[in-house]
């Protein structure tokens, strides 16, 4: 009775153990796959922040890319220019207020009408960095882009000082002035900078992202440009909108209002589905089964496989192929000829020992292709009395007295 205990514990042991190691197994499955979703959530994020970063960074005065602004900033900063970055229309609106600056702002389609004066009116220089028809007619009198500038290099040809100093450049877009508003770097069907100087308040526009930015701003005379318009004050306020900042009311509509109130449940009772379904008929795999090695695999299953897989694929000219090379090892070994002998030299030697005509003992195992399954079985028959006949031929039978 004593002794019994320990072995139907140790017979246990045995049993248990496969069960724990499936456990682990299963839980080991469901681990690595929450991990991957964890990293390719990740890698989404990642990718949707760069391309966040890549829609802000043309004309942004703190990217260092090529589509940034951060060289113009240096430099107005190695000429005392204080520069402020503002993200929001109200930061831009505070850091303005009471001070004699320069506001730099590029296209902003998210404020209103009035909010775009607004922060005009509280600058005492405005630069628009690649404004567009709207912005043009708020603040230059009725001015309208005109297209893009020639590639040639154009001279300012206007009497802005600022202009003048800075010499020639290359226009990118340019626009057609309006009234009162003195226009330089004639281009194409425009000019590339326009400016309305009432002397109190000034406002210019010229197309920043071709001119301004890190790229480009050592080209002609872009960076002089650049200090010119934006230094005459000792402080810039670079006012570069951040995503969501509107004082429209409502701002853009989401994805969610603009579809009907049964899309997002049915979307969530979709995917709680498909996960049931994976979890219901996912495999599952049981204990490894120990097998002896190595198998054994007699010749005929092997050769009745293969030829099934050709019946099946209906490969008469594969069938045919296997069929011609064993006779032609076979015709080679009872003609004496070596292994580098080559199947039409096989086949002359046969045709030469018979003297039968090359021509159709090459067509038996070299030339013809067999269209069906009654050609193929015509073509072994062919095959075979050939190569009786060659062992004939080579080894004829002794009479016996």
């Amino acid at each position: 009775m004593t002794s019994a205990a320990p072995s139907a514990a140790g017979a246990a042991s045995p049993a248990a153990s496969p069960e724990r190691s499936a456990r682990r197994r299963r839980l080991g499955g469901w681990i690595a796959i929450a991990v991957v979703v964890l990293l390719v959530g990740g890698v989404g994020a990642v990718l949707a922040s760069v391309s966040q970063w890549a829609e802000r960074g043309a004309l942004d005065p703190e990217s260092a890319g090529p589509d940034g602004a951060m060289a113009v900033v240096n430099i107005l900063r190695e000429h005392g220019v204080e520069v402020v970055v503002a993200r929001d229309h109200t930061t831009a609106r505070a850091a303005l207020d009471g001070q004699s600056a320069t506001l730099v702002m590029p296209d902003t389609p998210a404020l209103s009408d009035e909010a775009v004066a607004g922060l005009a009116d509280g600058a005492r220089d405005a630069v628009l960095l690649a404004p567009r028809a709207r912005t043009l007619r708020l603040l230059l009198h009725g001015s309208s882009p005109a297209g893009y500038g020639t590639a040639a290099p154009s001279s300012p040809g206007c009497d802005v000082a600022d202009a003048r100093r800075a010499g020639a450049i290359v226009a990118g877009a340019v626009y057609r002035p309006g009234d009162g508003v003195a226009a330089c770097y004639p281009s194409g069907d425009g000019h590339a900078l326009l400016v309305h100087d009432t002397g109190a308040h000034r406002v210019s526009a010229v197309d920043g992202r071709a001119l301004f930015v890190n790229e480009s701003l050592a080209d002609d005379g872009n960076a002089a440009l650049a200090i010119n318009l934006m230094g005459r004050h000792g402080r810039v306020v670079w006012y570069m909108p951040g995503v969501g900042d509107t004082d429209l009311a409502g701002g853009a509509p989401t994805l969610g209002d603009l579809t009907p109130p049964w899309v997002s449940p049915a979307i969530v009772l979709l995917l709680v589905a498909g996960i049931a379904a994976a979890v219901w008929r996912g495999r599952r795999f049981g204990p490894l089964v120990a097998e002896r090695l190595p198998v054994t695999v007699r010749a005929s299953e092997t050769t009745e496989g293969r030829a099934r897989l050709y019946a099946r694929a209906r490969d008469t000219v594969h069938a045919a192929d296997q069929l011609r090379i064993a006779a032609l090892a076979r015709l080679a070994r009872l003609l004496g000829l070596g292994p580098a002998a080559s199947a039409a030299e096989i086949a002359d030697a046969a045709a030469d020992r018979l003297a039968w005509d090359r021509r159709a003992v090459r067509g038996i195992l070299i030339d013809e292709l067999p269209a069906n399954d009654a050609a193929l079985v015509a073509l072994r028959d062919r095959l075979r009395h050939l190569e009786e006949a060659v062992r004939q031929a080579v080894r004829p039978e002794r009479n016996t007295p």
